[in-house]
């Protein structure tokens, strides 16, 4: 009995075990087959389990689970195959071999979405396990049997882009598809020298991109795609564009954006004509450039403009998006206010259709808001912008209407809040930001960025320069134009509108937002969301809310990945609530160790001197909590930047970077710095000690009587480092603030009772006289009592006789 105890619990009779139950056709318990699946992917999670799994023919039953078209059984299968192929090369390679990427690439395209899920999970973890062995230098005989896995790469792409333009494959799969290629292409930074990759794809692809991004959904013979598709072919295209490194390969990817919209533009009559003109918008949501280059194309404005006009609607809409989305650029705006805004107006006033007006709504806003923030340049008539985005409001909160739709309105309102009056109308009806709020969290991901942009424009969190006196009155005398601020975009109606959207529940909206795993959160929205939450966290009372509802937990993720300046601001945004709160309240448990690299990143030198100051002040308060995170703090090469600002001219800057050394300096590693011969380290702690500025004295000496308690050598170093050091300790000694002559007599102790040499210099000086009347003074009980430990130190070396009175 034992012995069939010990093979029953092993892990081969249980692989043998659960492969049977979930192979075996007459087995009718859904609950036990349930188990069974669960139980292999368990297993699989654990390197003996998967390669037991592995070993025990498992990839082939495995096939067989995938082969039976039963969506459970699929789902353990490419669960278990995920957990054979995390981090493990040679095992991912020979099961690509065995199951194929047709097969794969079939799974992921079907009708199924969770299926579909699973399978774009699997490649996943097959690209990140193929391309880790891409990156590895492999000798010796690791190197003899590990093959190239570019050709593995290169055809799961190959399928992943036939995939796209299959008539036969699901619209999720084709979405799955698309977000996988966004993820695994591209190069993750710019100090990736290769992009290979990008520009196979580019060759290989990206009619089939193309194909996607050009339907036209509910015509004839068109791809089934969902509403996100476009929006994730453009992301995937723009990230192509962004990935090429030279004048002739964008060139090229303009040429091929040409030809293509040139093949259904000319010859295919008006089936042709709309594919061409859904590809503009396509390419315009993603790489503008190469959008207004095939925008440029004869004929294409006067198709767009033409069948803006047209009865039927389904032409209509495809026409009025391209249309909004060409009006980006100033040149194309104004040529597009001069002919399409009568247009737009008429289709807006007759229209029967909400679907159509409201787009034509939206490129009215557009348009109406060329003019950006500046008052003095105004498109519409007074009160015409008020109108709209009341219409946008009314439509926003119309919960009959379909989510795309409403969609458009948020875009509407995206454009209109460039104007202060809209802001100010837009935060004072709850309806309506409780709406963009849903929306914002609802499936729909394309609304993101019309969101983020709104939010942007009504906490006033873009950058605006203040012009220089000197170049206004130039821009006066040569009658050029100038800017102009709206009266409610001020200080105070800014704060007054971040306090509404706080109550509204902003906060929850955007942390919603950022959890995100669509390609739609693209790094320019993530910035506009980082900006959004800089300018919540501004007021010091404000924090305590955004931590509570979920912002300190978002913005990390922003501030470690997305464009630069959007990092930085999410940065500042942790450091400003890391300032002012409870740095183990506001980030529990281990999240507290990912905040430290964002804020030493707010330390480099192109970072400005308040981003410097505020990312000090918060590592001084981390470097306080515990020595784990100073080690973190260590780990992230900060102590040289700290190092580094303790010289700054500004007085804040080179306290707070004084202060945060002071907290470092409980560190083993910091301590031995101090030690080091030949560095100025301890004499500028020492002359820091002299300064005016009794913060900075205060840091300085906390610092010096650490080291001089944990160090006696640094006692004996300290009249060497300067010929002042008698004249600190002694303003020290007699300074008003109880503080500072507390550290004053601590640092004196510890240097009598580092050596004899030392306290002979001490006593010879007026040290002695001030000790002997603080040793007295019965107000300050902590100073008194450092004073008579050195008196007692003196006098058991023989430099001093007894006090009789004292004794």
């Amino acid at each position: 009995m034992h012995e069939k105890m010990k093979t029953m619990s092993c892990t081969d009779s249980k692989v043998e075990q659960m492969f049977q139950i979930l192979l075996d056709l007459e087995e009718n318990d859904a609950d036990k087959k349930q188990k069974a699946a669960q139980n292999l992917i368990v297993l699989a999670r654990e390197e003996p389990g998967a390669e037991k799994i592995f070993q025990s023919d498992g990839v082939r039953l495995l096939t067989q689970l995938l082969d039976t078209a039963k969506a459970d059984l699929m789902l353990a299968a490419l669960r278990t195959l995920v957990g054979l192929c995390s981090g493990h090369r040679s095992r991912t390679t020979a099961i690509l071999a065995e199951l194929g990427a047709p097969r794969l690439s079939a799974v992921l395209g079907v009708e199924h979405e969770q299926v579909s899920l699973a399978a774009c999970n699997l490649l996943h973890v097959m690209f990140d396990s193929l391309k880790e062995g891409l990156q590895k230098d492999f000798r010796g005989k690791e190197d003899a049997v590990v093959l190239d896995s570019s050709k593995d790469l290169k055809l799961l792409i190959k399928h992943l882009l036939e995939l796209l333009a299959l008539e036969g494959a699901s619209a999720h799969g084709r979405d799955n598809a698309l977000n996988l290629l966004i993820k695994v292409v591209p190069r993750k930074s710019p100090k990736e020298t290769n992009n290979s990759m990008s520009l196979w794809v580019i060759d290989q692809g990206l009619k089939k991109i193309l194909e996607v991004g050009s339907t036209v959904c509910g015509s004839p013979g068109s791809l089934p795609v969902t509403e996100n598709s476009r929006m994730s072919a453009s992301v995937l295209l723009s990230k192509l564009y962004d990935d090429l490194k030279c004048d002739a390969e964008r060139e090229n990817f303009h040429r091929l954006c040409k030809d293509y919209v040139r093949s259904w533009f000319e010859g295919q009559e008006l089936v042709g004509k709309l594919r061409a003109i859904q590809t503009v918008s396509c390419l315009l949501q993603g790489p503008s450039d190469a959008g207004n280059r095939v925008l440029e194309l004869e004929g294409i404005m006067d198709s767009v403009l033409s069948l803006c006009a047209s009865v039927r609607e389904d032409h209509q809409l495809v026409a009025v998006e391209a249309l909004i989305h060409a009006a980006d650029k100033a040149k194309r705006a104004s040529f597009i206010t001069a002919n399409g805004v009568s247009l737009l107006k008429e289709i807006y006033k007759h229209s029967e259709r909400d679907s159509i007006r409201i787009r034509a709504l939206v490129g009215l806003c557009k348009l109406g808001s060329a003019g950006g923030t500046d008052f003095s340049m105004k498109q519409f008539a007074e009160g015409s912008t008020l109108k709209l985005a009341k219409q946008c409001r009314k439509w926003l909160c119309n919960e009959a209407m379909d989510v795309g739709t409403r969609r458009w309105a948020v875009e509407g309102l995206a454009y209109l809040t460039f104007d202060a009056d809209v802001k100010e109308e837009f935060v004072e009806d709850k309806a309506a930001m409780q709406a963009m709020f849903h929306l914002a969290k609802s499936e729909d991901r394309s609304v993101l960025y019309a969101v983020a942009s709104t939010l942007v424009n009504c906490t006033n969190s873009y950058d605006h320069e203040e012009p220089d006196p000197q170049m206004l009155e130039l821009a006066k005398y040569a009658k050029q134009h100038i800017p102009e601020q709206h009266p409610k975009d001020k200080p105070d109606f800014v704060k007054r509108r971040v306090r509404k959207l706080l109550t509204a529940g902003v906060v929850s909206a955007l942390a919603c937002m950022v959890k995100s795993e669509n390609p739609a959160l693209t790094n320019s929205c993530r910035e506009l969301v980082s900006r959004v939450f800089l300018a919540l966290v501004e007021e010091a009372e404000d924090r305590g809310g955004v931590v509570a509802q979920g912002g300190g937990k978002a913005l990390i993720p922003l501030s470690l990945e997305g464009t630069e300046l959007g990092q930085t601001k999410a940065a500042q945004a942790l450091a400003k609530i890391t300032i002012t709160s409870n740095p183990e309240m506001a980030f529990p448990g281990e999240r507290i160790y990912e905040v430290v690299r964002p804020l030493v990143s707010l330390l480099h030198l192109q970072r400005t001197g308040l981003e410097n100051f505020e990312g000090l002040m918060a590592l001084t308060n981390l470097a306080g909590i515990s020595e784990r995170l100073r080690q973190k703090i260590l780990k992230e090469k900060a102590v040289p930047m700290i190092e580094g600002y303790m010289f700054e001219e500004h007085e804040l800057i080179r306290l707070a970077a004084t202060e945060c050394m002071c907290n470092m300096a409980m560190s083993r590693e910091v301590q031995e710095l101090f030690l080091a011969e030949g560095s100025d380290r301890l004499k500028l702690m020492v002359l820091y000690s002299g300064e005016e500025d009794e913060k900075l004295r205060r840091a300085a000496s906390g610092t010096l009587a650490m080291l001089t308690a944990l160090h006696p050598p640094i006692c004996k170093r300290i009249p060497q480092v300067t010929v002042h050091w008698l004249e600190i300790l002694q303003a020290l000694l007699l300074s008003a603030s109880a503080e500072l002559q507390h550290r004053g007599a601590v640092v004196v102790m510890n240097m009598v009772a580092a050596g004899r040499e030392v306290a002979e210099q001490l006593m010879a000086s007026e040290v002695l006289e001030i000790l002997s009347v603080l040793a007295k003074d019965k107000e300050k009980p902590r100073v008194a009592q450092a004073a008579k430990e050195s008196l007692a130190q003196a006098v058991t070396y023989g430099l001093i006789k007894p006090n009789p009175e004292q004794a």
